[in-house]
């Protein structure tokens, strides 16, 4: 049905739109005041996001990182989060992103670390960690002896061996860099390559098993495995126990005195040197970390972990 309007009508109507358009309309919010991402960012209290190498299994990762978080957020009065990776290269890559703020590295991870962002710092070690050491391990039906120099692991040469992570200090590179001086290189092993566990407690499981007849990996986990019973000396022994070199330490970010104060750097490190095991929330972690206390550390002091690790194309 169509509806008609009279002339009366027509003008009623016609003044009502009128009025409707004189009718004020409000204003659109200027862009300042909207809520975005960065105003939130900025307003939010920043986290110290700390992270480690996976080294080890993680459930020790994941009680170890969780006791630090805390005492450093007691500590510093601030956030702290632990973010596990799944591997090495992972830790490196969080920490070039800025996704880490505080990373436990190994020698080799620490170096790549540093030289992928400039302006970052060593901020401690391990009282152990100054003279670190590797051991060969094997197992039993391997026919392998226990030697007394770095001439015996010409013994290795046609074995099947395994190395820890790719990106090891104490499971790869160093290991690598002493048989190099015993004139043994990988291709010289049972199958023309070494194998790769991805870590220290896989690489005593793999040699315990028969998977491989030798390894090498951290001393310290060596040594808690036997602690733990989870190595069987029937099975597998320590043949060669490498010299010292220098390993593990702890790098930060570069930036977090200006996103979480003046000093904040400095407050951390002067943090991590004061634990004692006098403390029993820091005895826990130094017991977890294998150490009595944390010492000063700087750059240079793995000038020879850099050089080993140009030498095997693993920093370029």
């Amino acid at each position: 049905m169509t509806i008609r309007f009279n002339g009366r009508e027509r003008w009623a109507a016609a003044a009502v739109g009128v009025s409707l358009a004189l009718l004020p309309v409000a204003a659109p919010l200027p862009l300042s005041s909207a809520v975005t991402p960065a105003a939130v960012a900025q307003t939010s209290k920043p986290v110290l996001r700390i992270g480690a190498i996976p080294d080890q299994k993680p459930e020790k990762l994941n009680r170890l990182y969780g006791l630090v978080a805390n005492e450093l957020s007691k500590q510093l009065g601030v956030d702290v989060k632990y973010v596990p990776v799944t591997n090495y290269a992972a830790a490196v890559s969080a920490f070039r992103t800025g996704n880490l703020d505080l990373v436990w590295f190994g020698g080799l991870t620490g170096v790549q670390a540093r030289l992928q962002k400039p302006g970052s710092q060593v901020i401690a070690q391990r009282d152990i960690d100054a003279k670190f050491q590797s051991v060969f391990i094997a197992n039993s039906k391997s026919q392998l002896k226990p030697i007394s120099s770095i001439n015996g692991l010409k013994e290795l040469k046609g074995k099947r061996v395994t190395f820890g992570s790719q990106s090891s200090t104490s499971g790869r590179l160093m290991p690598q860099y002493f048989l190099a001086q015993a004139g043994v290189k990988p291709s010289q092993f049972a199958g023309g390559a070494p194998g790769f566990s991805g870590s220290h407690d896989a690489t005593v499981a793999l040699v315990q098993s028969g998977a491989y007849d030798a390894g090498a990996l951290n001393k310290q986990v060596w040594e808690a495995n036997l602690a733990s019973g989870k190595a069987n000396k029937a099975k597998v022994y320590a043949i060669w126990t490498t010299p010292g070199y220098p390993d593990y330490h702890l790098i930060a970010q570069s930036d977090l005195n200006q996103r979480f104060g003046a000093g904040f750097t400095g407050n951390l490190r002067q943090a991590i040197l004061s634990w004692r095991t006098s403390n029993p929330e820091q005895k826990a972690i130094l017991e977890l970390f294998g150490a009595q206390r944390f010492i000063g550390a700087k750059a240079s002091d793995y000038a020879k972990i850099e050089q080993v690790g140009r030498q095997i194309g693993k920093i370029r």
